[in-house]
């Protein structure tokens, strides 16, 4: 099954919500991994600045180029051809691709066009998806950022960490795009 989780507004990443997602991955005994692109290893950096991240994060793969989502993830190269790697369809199999490959409860992937340049009319720089797989369902977020570079890297790493919190919490209320 795939959801969409609504964010209702972005978080600043301190150290307070991210003890409250280290908390919550340990005490449901859940380990994590990520697979990132856009993003570059802005997501892992972020999880793995708690002590004692160890017990809950397993890995972390930057997958930027088409290639390595292939071969590292199995995403198909059919969905890359047919919707773009930066693309819902593409999200959705790097995290179940990151979750099935690692042996973990819950896969996380990001995709997107950090910029300043990437950009079409189609797909605008700041265009990022979100995915985040469990063993029972699979989570997709569209964003549109307007940051710079770093900016847009921090924004989707914000907005995966808040899904991730609301997975966690199983509020994920109307799961509507």
């Amino acid at each position: 099954m795939i959801s969409c989780i609504p964010i209702q507004k972005m978080i600043s990443v301190d150290g307070e919500f991210l003890q409250r997602i280290s908390v919550s991955l340990q005490k449901q005994n859940l380990k994590v991994a990520t697979a990132e692109s856009c993003t570059g290893g802005f997501l892992a950096n972020f999880l793995t600045n708690i002590s004692g991240s160890s017990n809950y994060f397993e890995r972390g793969l930057i997958t930027y180029s088409n290639k390595s989502k292939i071969e590292l993830l199995n995403v198909s190269e059919e969905s890359i051809n047919n919707f773009g790697a930066v693309s819902k369809e593409v999200a959705i199999e790097m995290a179940k691709g990151v979750r099935t490959k690692s042996n973990v409860d819950i896969g996380i992937a990001t995709t997107g066009i950090a910029g300043p340049t990437g950009g079409t009319k189609e797909k605008p720089v700041g265009l990022v998806y979100i995915a985040i797989s469990t063993v029972d369902e699979t989570f997709i977020r569209e964003f549109q950022f307007k940051g710079d570079r770093i900016q847009n890297k921090q924004f989707t790493s914000e907005a995966a960490l808040k899904m991730l919190l609301s997975v966690l919490d199983n509020s994920n209320g109307d799961n509507s795009c």
